[in-house]
């Protein structure tokens, strides 16, 4: 017989984590891979527009590193074993692609509003979602140890977003809007 994705073992408001421990579905740390798990999401709906191959390529990258940051925030620290946690050269690429497009962008001289074209518009979503993740991974942090290395890449991956949706418009010959008040 073929193993069912559906368990029952959440039906009473709780889930397990890796290393067994049971938590109520509306933890902090639910919450943050939960949230990590969205924005993989909506980087697919970007990934269905037509962008740079280069660009393509990062985002798949990306996916596969917030698979392994979801995996991160879903184990505690103190678990032993096998966990693969998200690490320094990860934080190390995002850096590096997001300065390669900084280089490449005009300078902003005001703020600009989360627009552009289709694959523009949905990037920034996935930067905003990024951000919400962040500050859920910030209040788990404060309740509990967690990878450091969590922190830092969420922080970078959203200054990521925004350069790739300003790169994305650029790719599509689509004006920045700037923000008057």
């Amino acid at each position: 017989m073929r193993p069912s994705i559906s368990t029952t073992g959440g039906d009473k408001g709780t889930t397990g984590l890796f290393g067994g421990q049971r938590v109520s579905k509306g933890n902090l740390r639910l919450h943050a891979y939960g949230t990590v798990d969205e924005m993989n999401a909506v980087i697919g709906v970007v990934l269905s527009e037509d962008i740079p191959e280069v660009l393509r390529s990062q985002l798949h990258q990306v996916q596969k590193d917030l698979f392994i940051l979801g995996a991160d925030l879903a184990t505690p620290l103190s678990k032993e074993g096998n966990v693969v946690r998200i690490a320094e050269r990860d934080i190390v690429n995002i850096e590096q692609w997001g300065k390669e497009m900084e280089d490449s962008l005009p300078v902003l001289q005001k703020f600009i509003l989360p627009s552009g074209c289709k694959a523009a518009s949905y990037i920034h979503m996935a930067r905003t979602v990024c951000r919400r993740a962040e500050r859920w991974t910030t209040q788990v942090a404060e309740a509990e140890e967690v990878n450091q290395h969590a922190l830092v890449y969420l922080n970078r991956l959203s200054d990521y977003f925004f350069l790739l949706a300003r790169t994305a418009n650029k790719a599509h010959g689509t004006q920045e809007q700037q923000w008057l008040p």
